[in-house]
């Protein structure tokens, strides 16, 4: 048993692992798109349903609800029965989700099939189980490889926006909704068999390490505590991070730009994202998950503020391109705290809860920068809202490296008095 645990880690920062994470980045891509796409929908059914702007926006509100209750569960489902099981699951929703929201015939019925298939049972699959996933396969790189499976969610925001806002224009958005499920969908499901080999560093942690050992007071706190407090944390970050990602087409319209030029913005801001999160990468496996939270937190707050002053065409694109290059990092870094500070076999699961939380926080942004709107008559307060989210946010990414720090120096205390 022993034996074949460490035989196993050799798999551990192996070109096998390199190879699954390139598979992985190809999947999170195709299931992510459905996250993006409906925002460049959201005008035309907006106009189709005849409904109000916080209503055009439930869809995306309850997929992301559904994106991040089913990740909860898919963490635990990957955790028993392993990622080509889940992924299996996940083509299926994003299939079907694709093309019920297709053939809709209101706006109750598009709601459903985003929150329920594409959210639930699709995406919910392709992004807190593969992040958890390829954090098990990683050791030395391990910040960057998490952060090269997370940019296959902004790699799906940079190209599925203006494929989709071509489709809308040529055929339809009915007709690229179908088109999309078929190749998302078929795709994912021949991709999740290359994925069948469990992770090596659940079966090293079954014999023991001093590390796991130490898992078991996270920042000084009950492993409950502490996962409650980086619940908190993601909420508030994602609640910032969605008023621009959500609301960017919508704001262009309204602004007379026109939704192309929105599409536009969004696949820069998610572009960049790609550039932040692999940078971010790097930086965390130099500095650690909790520091690289808080400089990602700082950045993102510097970005939101500058959405403000300042809403001319020229000036909405730079903004939109800091914006993505400063908040890339920020949600990769919560699976890096959670492999640096929880125990390994329990990753899937854990996050699962934290990813949970932070796509409850794009839910719960994206539906209240809707009907802040829809009262005030502008995005104006919907961003201050978003800045205060983020204050929060900042608060406790602080308070979580304040705790670090004092059991680094704790720890460097004990080992000069060891040394003596």
């Amino acid at each position: 048993m022993k034996n074949a645990a460490f035989a196993s880690a050799d798999l551990i920062d192996s070109r096998y692992a390199l190879w699954r994470l390139l598979i992985t980045l190809v999947i999170m891509t195709m299931g992510s798109s459905c996250m993006y796409v409906v925002a460049v929908v959201l005008p035309d059914v907006q106009a189709e349903f005849g409904v109000s702007r916080s209503d055009a926006s439930l869809p995306y509100t309850l997929m992301m609800i559904g994106f991040g209750v089913g990740g909860l569960f898919m963490g635990r489902l990957t955790d028993r029965f392993g990622i080509t099981v889940t992924l299996l699951v996940g083509s299926v929703g994003i299939l079907g989700g694709f093309v019920w929201a297709g053939y809709a015939d209101s706006i109750l019925s598009f709601t459903l099939a985003h929150g329920v298939m594409l959210g639930l049972l699709g995406a919910s699959t392709t992004f807190a189980p593969l992040v958890a996933d390829t954090s098990l396969w990683w050791n030395k790189r391990r910040g960057i490889a998490v952060a090269v499976c997370a940019s296959g969610n902004y790699l799906a925001g940079s190209i599925w926006p203006t494929l989709t806002q071509h489709g809308v224009e040529t055929i339809g958005w009915r007709q690229t909704y179908i088109l999309l499920g078929i190749v998302c969908g078929v795709s994912m499901a021949l991709l999740a068999f290359l994925m069948r080999p469990r992770p090596p560093a659940i079966q090293v942690a079954a014999v023991g390490s001093l590390k796991e050992s130490q898992s078991l007071r996270p920042f000084g706190l009950g492993m409950g505590q502490a996962q409650i407090l980086l619940c908190v944390a993601a909420v508030s970050c994602c609640v910032a991070m969605s008023m621009p990602q959500v609301h960017i087409v919508a704001y262009c319209v309204d602004l007379g730009f026109g939704p192309a030029r929105g599409a536009e913005m969004l696949s820069l801001m998610l572009f960049c994202g790609i550039a932040s999160r692999l940078i971010s990468g790097l930086i965390c496996d130099r500095i650690g998950g909790v520091r690289t939270l808080l400089l990602g937190s700082v950045l993102q707050g510097l970005a939101l503020l500058l959405f403000l002053p300042f809403n001319g065409l020229v000036s909405l694109y730079l903004i939109s391109a800091m914006f993505g290059l400063f908040q890339g990092g920020l949600v990769p870094s919560y699976a890096i705290i959670v492999r640096e500070h929880f125990p390994a076999k329990e990753a899937g699961a854990r996050v699962g809860s934290v990813m949970m939380a932070s796509l409850l926080g794009m839910a719960l942004g994206g539906w209240m920068s809707g009907k802040i709107f829809d009262l005030t008559g502008s995005y104006h307060a919907a961003m201050i809202n978003g800045v205060a989210w983020n204050l929060l946010n900042l608060a406790i990414a602080f308070w979580l490296f304040w705790r670090v720090r004092q059991q680094e120096r704790a720890s460097a205390r004990i080992s000069s008095i060891l040394a003596t």
